[in-house]
């Protein structure tokens, strides 16, 4: 059951993420796409900070790991330039880049901290991940010329 729900809030996850890149683009075509990520954070940072407060879980003198900045840096980073591209891309042409690229980093880095090479599986999902962006690149180009 605990795995069940662990892919049930992974999928859940996708669907807010998802949700999260139209409104992000939206906003983006409206203010531009670094305003947009501004915005992001701001109302994210209040979010996670009342419910620290209100879980009880806030600490003022906690130690952080260098890593949590460089992440923090990163994901605001992937938050601009998904504002930036998702309106000029389309979401489905931009999802599926965003979702290759993270696909092709997560073999790469289980293969370097793991030191086993990538099994069939995996280099099968990441090809049919990208067999997917080729055809609707075509299909996109051929209903274009129509």
């Amino acid at each position: 059951m605990t795995v069940l729900l662990y892919v049930f809030l992974a999928f859940l996850n996708g669907a807010v993420i998802g949700t999260s890149r139209a409104l992000n683009g939206r906003l983006s075509s409206a203010i531009g796409p670094f305003k947009a990520s501004l915005w992001n954070h701001v109302v994210g940072f209040v979010f996670l900070s009342v419910a620290l407060v209100v879980l009880g879980q806030w600490e003022w003198g906690a130690s952080v790991p260098w890593a949590a900045y460089l992440g923090g840096f990163f994901g605001a980073l992937f938050v601009a330039v998904n504002s930036y591209v998702f309106p000029r891309l389309g979401a489905m042409q931009a999802a599926l880049l965003v979702i290759s690229g993270q696909m092709i980093a997560a073999v790469l880095t289980d293969w370097q901290a793991g030191g086993e090479s990538p099994t069939g599986l995996r280099c099968l999902g990441v090809a049919v991940v990208l067999l997917g962006i080729y055809l609707s690149q075509t299909r996109g180009r051929k209903e274009d010329r129509k």
